[in-house]
């Protein structure tokens, strides 16, 4: 039997990071969540146990830490703090990333106009975090088009997923949590792809705006 890694999710008391916690811990994944302030995380886990056991899930496999705590834990990261924390958080926990794979969930969107596409100047969030933290670090692009609202609920999800970065392992490494969480991953090249994803972050909020909904996207013709 593969043995699951264990994954840190970094900003996981929100709701996009506690919504893929609960998808992963669901599907047997031991999972670690990391705040700046360890006593906000511990507060958010309690919720998130209710919840689990609700469920039949194994709330066991949940853990509390500080970021730098639960990143130095886990085998995969994931980074799901706003674009305006990435920098600081990714600084405070680069020493803990190396060699493993970081999953960049942030999106560039600049409040109030969060439904204009408004990329950074190194292209993409995703690229911001891979020029930081250079090549000892794997990061992979992702979940940027999944509505948090689906993911803490216990509905079927009826969204893809696009998964970018330079490293074809650590890529396919990320497709099989997207699985996991009840969704189908597709591997859609190097990091500098991540734009696209990020971008139609943007376009879903217009769209939801207008239908009052939680828009994903959908990959069809194969």
């Amino acid at each position: 039997m593969e043995t699951k890694p264990t994954l840190a999710v970094l900003g996981g008391t929100g709701a996009l990071g506690s919504g893929l916690a609960l998808r992963w811990i669901q599907a047997g994944y031991n999972v670690i969540i990391g705040s700046r302030e360890h006593e906000k995380a511990t507060t958010a886990c309690a919720e998130m146990r209710t919840l689990l056991t609700k469920r039949g899930a194994d709330a066991t496999l949940l853990a509390d830490m500080d970021n730098i705590g639960a990143a130095a834990a886990a085998e995969i990261i994931v980074l799901t703090v706003p674009f305006s924390h990435q920098q600081s958080t990714l600084a405070a926990v680069k020493d803990q990333l190396h060699g493993k794979i970081l999953i960049d969930v942030t999106v560039p969107l600049m409040p109030p106009k969060v439904g204009t596409v408004q990329l950074p100047d190194a292209g993409s969030a995703g690229q911001v975090a891979q020029a930081f933290l250079g090549d000892g670090v794997r990061v992979v692009s992702a979940f940027q088009n999944v509505a948090a609202d689906h993911l803490k609920s216990d509905r079927a999800l009826d969204c893809d997923v696009l998964v970018c970065g330079n490293d074809p392992q650590a890529r396919a490494e990320v497709v099989k949590l997207v699985e996991a969480c009840g969704m189908r991953g597709f591997q859609a090249g190097p990091i500098d792809n991540a734009a696209a994803a990020e971008a139609l972050t943007s376009v879903l909020i217009t769209i939801n705006r207008q239908f009052k909904c939680h828009a994903g996207i959908r990959i069809c013709g194969l």
